[in-house]
């Protein structure tokens, strides 16, 4: 009973803190509430049927094990309980999904006793989530002339789980609530610090904008009960940065419907829109809850009587509002014309939100379902030898004769799965593609488990050519939310199959790199498609894709990843770098002449960057792909001659050499097998038979933008402008400003240098920069602290065998020890330099921060509120992103340099350089 006590009190310490009882998924505590429920007599009975009825997590939890088991008892006359008639047993066994409740399912269907037989099969018609082990049983079933095995794999060929669905309404009314202006990050929605909590789904639920906002919610929901809540991003984009599932899921539980009244907190179809749209990312989480994202529009660029635009002093163009959705407007979403209206006014057409494939997400309550309904009609009509009838959408495939292919299109042609044979497709198509490498990191590798489990998955696509769990957003502060919460996951994800920063067993030492520089080694094959749980996840080899926890889980288990080929922007170099300037210069340069090109609107957005650097290897270009996500693009490609490709490969070998040495290989040898893959590809190159990835000669790009080296005359700053007028453009990343800008005074509270924007050579250029500052001044005095997390261990052990880690240490106060790691988060920071373990460290926000109200100089990406910064009475926190030698010299200085300061500094300094590549040969 002790287990039972414990949740108990767990319930009571709960209900303090506003919350319900957590939802089960132990066996241990599910098998006592069933003995308690055996027990006509106990006290705890009534409470014990209430858990188990209603707060039980289903899927391939071991108490979902229990519960399938205990409910087969009941079916089959075993166990009596009044409360819970055979029936009742029934649709409980539907709601669970699958895994354990399959089994028991098929047990039933498959058994001697007809009556229940059929009542089983009758469930079975309606699952989705089925694996090799359980199609193999009904194969087996049929083979044998079993009727009941016959009748339901004819009913999955005609796809009834999907049909018999109810149907999608013509209409839905919807209530707005801005929940804010401008740009809107998941951060807003999924803070951050709260990443702990994510797993908890109603205590995270709690952390959702504000509990202003939240009483806001509530208050419209019982204004207008026949409504939904549709949250809005004035004047921006929903759902910017991270590429969080869990802000999907608090807005779901906050304004979406409850996905089964026997599972908690699990909700779906929320409603969501932005003025400029949906952000990619966010909307395949969207798609995955069965919700609808749409593009409201509804500010428009003010032109003159010429049609020129009309642009405010500072050069932006003036929005005028083309309607209202201030918060309480009742709209009506016409689904069938694919319409917004304001009672008999039409306001816009949001056909882009009701494609075939998105109706079918909608009605399915989700993407998951299609995907798995799909795999399983084509199963049951394979087996039964027949054609499976037309029941989905087919799948939009577009092919322009004569027209070349864009690396994406390229990539995307060569790893399709079930097109039409021959028929080259071109940008806008639909297609269901092969997944090459997965990675799942810490914060949302909880959810992503959970998820897995909610579909029954037990073990990795064979497909997947390697899949990493990384531990790198939780690596600055080993406090009791991580004890807790991370060996449990590298558990789960290394007996699924995954290679794992922590091995569970203890043997090989805890790794924390950042997960997209192990992707970017991991990856060995520039024509890969990798799916990763962050939005950085873009690879300077292949094409990948940030996704949330939901659509990671699904590629794990798949092996498979569907959308449309996305159409590209190319971009090109032209002129030469200055001797004194960073390539992350030419990042941020990048975004900021591109607006001019193209008067401020964004072409990048939620297209596929085409980047020809084929002159930088893989961690430096990776700098440039990294930002893509800043630049709202959906990915990114970088294209490398042949020669920097292979020197790419064979870093990538070296490194995950380095990891089969430390005892990280998986019993599949995933990583040996990646090394093989790295070969393979290298002798290709060599040869000739397959030179390095390029686009065709007469690819169609959406636009071109050619950025000038010659303009780009000093450091370049991307700030939040966090006393813009306009609220709208603050925390953008579009507001690109030169060094100049600050006049050498603007007060620089903290620096940090790490992330996944910087690479070994930026702490080369750490090292270089404290010499050369000694040497000038006699000494290195800090005027403010100087955070330096290196992304990897490799890069740590490669300086040290360099020697520039030796000069690190000898200017620092402060360095990581992995015996002893720190068990709390810094609150004040000292004027030395910390040498912190390899990790996001201050940029994810979530465990070590700035103190409030300061100003940051750092390498990051992200600048958005509530990330590295936060405010403070009478003073914003504010997030400057900015190259390595920026930020050294900013937290030297205590202030901006000037730009003679700036070119004195890095005199002698091997900055990180790039040229433009020598040739662009269609191949």
């Amino acid at each position: 009973m002790e287990t039972y006590s414990d949740y108990i009190q767990e319930i009571e310490e709960r209900k303090s803190q506003g919350l319900h009882p957590k939802p089960i998924d132990g066996a241990e505590l599910l098998s006592e509430i069933i003995a308690q429920i055996k027990d006509v007599h106990n006290e705890n009975r009534a409470d014990s049927l209430n858990f188990f009825i209603y707060n039980t997590i289903p899927g391939t939890t071991s108490a979902a094990g229990e519960k399938a088991k205990f409910l087969k008892e009941i079916i089959l006359g075993e166990s009596v309980v009044n409360e819970i008639t055979p029936t009742f047993a029934f649709e409980l066994l539907s709601h669970m999904k699958g895994g354990p409740s399959i089994k028991v399912l098929l047990d039933l269907a498959l058994g001697n006793d007809a009556a229940i037989a059929n009542e089983a099969a009758k469930v079975l018609k309606t699952q989705v989530y089925l694996y090799e082990a359980d199609t193999e049983r009904l194969v087996q079933a049929f083979e044998s002339g079993n009727e009941v095995a016959k009748e339901i794999l004819e009913s999955y060929a005609k796809a009834e789980f999907f049909t018999k669905l109810p149907a999608v309404p013509n209409e839905i009314k919807v209530v707005t609530y801005i929940a804010g202006e401008g740009d809107i990050s998941t951060d807003l929605l999924s803070p951050g610090n709260q990443a702990h909590s994510r797993s908890d789904r109603e205590l995270h639920g709690k952390c959702m904008i504000s509990p202003k906002a939240q009483d806001e919610i509530k208050a419209l929901q019982a204004q207008h009960p026949d409504k939904s809540v549709m949250l809005i991003a004035e004047k921006g984009t929903m759902g910017v940065g991270s590429s969080r599932m869990s802000g999907v899921n608090n807005v779901a539980l906050w304004t979406g419907k409850q996905a089964s009244p026997y599972v908690p907190f699990v909700n779906f179809a929320p409603i969501v829109a932005g003025t400029n749209g949906i952000s990619p990312i966010f909307l395949t989480t969207v798609d995955v809850t069965g919700g609808i994202g749409l593009d409201l529009k509804n500010w428009v660029k003010k032109l003159d009587e010429n049609g020129n635009l009309i642009r405010n002093e500072s050069g932006d163009p003036i929005l005028e509002e083309a309607y209202s959705v201030a918060t309480g407007t009742v709209l009506t979403i016409n689904i069938k014309e694919k319409k917004l209206y304001n009672g008999d006014k039409e306001l816009i057409d949001i056909s882009k939100a009701f494609t075939p494939q998105k109706m079918e997400f909608i009605k399915a309550g989700g993407s998951y379902a299609i995907v798995f309904g799909k795999k399983l009609q084509t199963f049951a009509a394979k087996t039964l030898g027949i054609e499976a009838p037309l029941v989905y959408a087919p799948s939009k495939e577009i092919s322009h004769e004569g027209q070349g292919l864009t690396a994406v299109e390229k990539i995307f042609n060569n790893n399709a799965v079930g097109t039409t044979p021959g028929k080259v497709l071109h940008a806008g198509s639909d297609v269901r593609v092969t997944v090459n490498i997965v990675g799942s990191q810490d914060t949302t590798g909880l959810m992503t488990a959970q998820e897995l489990e909610s579909m029954a998955a037990t073990i990795i696509s064979p497909i997947v050519d390697g899949a990493y769990q990384s531990g790198c957003h939780t690596a600055s502060v080993w406090d009791k939310k991580a004890q807790a919460n991370i060996p449990k996951l590298m558990q789960f994800m290394n007996d699924f199959g995954l290679i794992t920063a922590r091995d569970p067993k203890g043997v090989y030492h805890a790794m924390t790199d950042v997960i997209h520089k192990v992707l970017n080694d991991i990856t060995v094959d520039e024509w890969s498609i990798i799916i990763g749980g962050d939005s950085h996840t873009r690879m300077s080899k292949g094409v990948a894709f940030g996704a949330d926890s939901g659509t990671v889980a699904l590629a794990l288990a798949t092996g498979e990843a569907s959308m449309p080929i996305p159409e590209s922007v190319k971009v090109t170099f032209k002129g030469e770098m200055k001797t004194y300037m960073d390539f992350r210069d030419v990042v941020h340069a990048t975004q900021s002449q591109m607006l001019k090109q193209f008067g401020g609107e964004n072409v990048f957005q939620g297209k596929i960057i085409e980047v020809h650097l084929g002159t930088l290897t893989a961690d430096q270009a990776f700098t440039f792909t990294d930002w893509t996500a800043e630049m709202k693009a959906k990915a990114s490609i970088c294209i490398s001659e042949d020669d920097t490709l292979i020197e790419s490969l064979e870093i990538s070998k070296s490194r995950i050499q380095i990891m089969i040495d430390k005892g990280m290989d998986n019993h599949i040898h995933v990583l040996k097998g990646l090394v093989a893959i790295a070969n393979k590809r290298i002798a290709e190159i060599k040869s000739g038979e397959k030179p390095a990835l390029t686009p065709d000669a007469n690819a169609k790009y959406y636009a071109e933008v050619v950025v000038d080296l010659d303009q780009i005359a000093e450091p370049m700053i991307a700030d939040p402008d966090v006393n813009n007028a306009d609220v709208s453009k603050r925390y953008t990343h579009d507001t690109i400003r030169p060094l100049s800008f600050y006049g050498g005074t603007k007060t620089v509270d903290l620096g940090f240098i790490g992330s996944c924007m910087v690479h070994k050579g930026d702490m080369k250029i750490l090292a270089q920069m404290l010499k050369n500052i000694e040497a000038q001044n006699g000494k290195v005095e800090f005027k403010a602290p100087l955070v330096v997390a290196p992304p990897t261990y490799n890069i740590v052990d490669e300086l040290k065998a360099e020697g520039d880690w030796a000069v690190l240490q000898k200017y620092s106060g402060f360095e990581f020890d992995d015996n002893n790691p720190k068990a709390v988060a810094r609150t004040e920071y000292e004027k030395m330099l910390y040498l912190e373990r390899p990790g996001c460290n201050l940029c994810m926000g979530n465990q070590e921060k700035a103190s409030k109200g300061d100003t940051v100089m750092a390498t990051s990406t992200r600048l958005f509120q509530g990330r590295v910064v936060e405010d403070k009475e009478g003073k914003k926190g504010e997030s400057l992103l900015s190259s390595t030698p920026v930020v050294v010299l900013s937290t030297v200085l205590g202030r901006t340099p000037s730009i003679e300061e700036y070119v004195a500094a890095v005199k002698g300094i091997n900055l990180t350089k790039f040229a433009p590549p020598h040739k662009l040969l269609a191949k």
